[in-house]
C-alpha cells in the first residue's frame, strides 16, 4: 500500500478526509504536549506552595506566599482570605446577618475550587471528540476510496484479484490513519482524567484544611 499513490490519485473528498485527520492529529498532539508540560509545572508549584504555606509561622506570613506561587492552592488561599476580609467588612450589615461566616467561606471556596477544576479539564473535550470520531472519519475515507476503486474497475471491465486488491488496499489506509489519530487521543484523555481526579482530591483536601484555618483566623480577626 502506497500512501503517496492514494494522495496523488485521490479525489477532493478523499484528500479532504486525510486533511481533516492530519488537522485533528496536529491539534491533539498540541493539546497533549501543552497539557503535559503545564501540569508538570503546576504540580511542582503546587507542592512547593503547600509545603511553604503550612510551614509558615503565622497567617500573615502564609498569605505573603500566595503572590510567589502560581498554583491552584495559592489562588484558593487568596480567594478564602479575600472572602474573610469581605465578610468582616460587611459583618454589621446585611451580609453578616444573612449567612454565617462558615457558610460564606464554603460558598467562596467552592466557587474557586470549581473554577480551578474546570481549568484542569480544558482541552479534554477535544481529545475525547477526536478519539470518538477519528475512526469513523477514517472509515468514511475507506468507503469513499473503495467506491471510487469499484467505479474504476467497472469502467475498465477488469475485475481480477490483482486489479481489485491494489486500489481497495490503498483505500484501507484511511481506516489505519483514523486509528492512528484516535489511539493517542484516547490514551492521553484517560491519563489526564486519572491525573485530574487525583489532583482534584488533593485540592479538595487542602480546601477543607484551609476552610478550618480561615474559621480560626476569623475568630481572631484578619487584616
Amino acid at each position: 500500500m502506497d500512501l503517496s499513490l492514494v494522495l496523488h490519485s485521490g479525489d477532493p473528498v478523499l484528500l479532504s478526509t486525510f486533511g481533516l485527520l492530519v488537522l485533528m492529529s496536529v491539534v491533539s498532539w498540541v493539546v497533549i504536549c501543552t497539557h503535559t508540560r503545564s501540569r508538570w509545572v503546576m504540580k511542582r508549584h503546587q507542592q512547593r506552595f503547600m509545603n511553604d504555606f503550612w510551614d509558615a509561622s503565622n497567617w500573615q506570613e502564609a498569605l505573603g506566599l500566595v503572590s510567589k506561587h502560581n498554583a491552584p492552592a495559592a489562588r484558593l488561599a487568596t480567594a478564602g482570605a479575600d472572602g474573610l476580609r469581605h465578610y468582616r467588612a460587611h459583618e454589621g450589615g446585611g451580609l453578616g446577618k444573612a449567612v454565617s461566616l462558615d457558610d460564606y467561606l464554603v460558598r467562596k471556596l467552592r466557587t474557586r475550587l470549581s473554577q480551578e477544576t474546570a481549568q484542569l479539564e480544558r482541552g479534554l473535550t477535544w481529545l475525547a471528540t477526536t478519539g470518538s470520531i477519528a475512526p469513523f472519519v477514517g472509515l468514511f475515507g475507506t468507503v469513499w476510496g473503495i467506491y471510487n476503486a469499484l467505479i474504476g474497475i467497472a469502467a475498465t471491465g477488469n475485475a481480477s484479484l490483482e486489479t481489485v486488491a491494489g486500489p481497495i488496499g490503498e483505500a484501507l489506509i484511511a481506516t489505519a490513519a483514523g486509528l492512528a489519530v484516535a489511539i493517542p487521543a484516547v490514551v492521553a484523555y484517560n491519563a489526564f482524567v486519572r491525573s485530574n481526579r487525583r489532583f482534584a482530591q488533593e485540592l479538595d483536601g487542602f480546601t477543607h484544611d484551609l476552610h478550618a484555618q480561615l474559621l480560626t483566623e476569623g475568630g481572631h480577626g484578619i487584616r
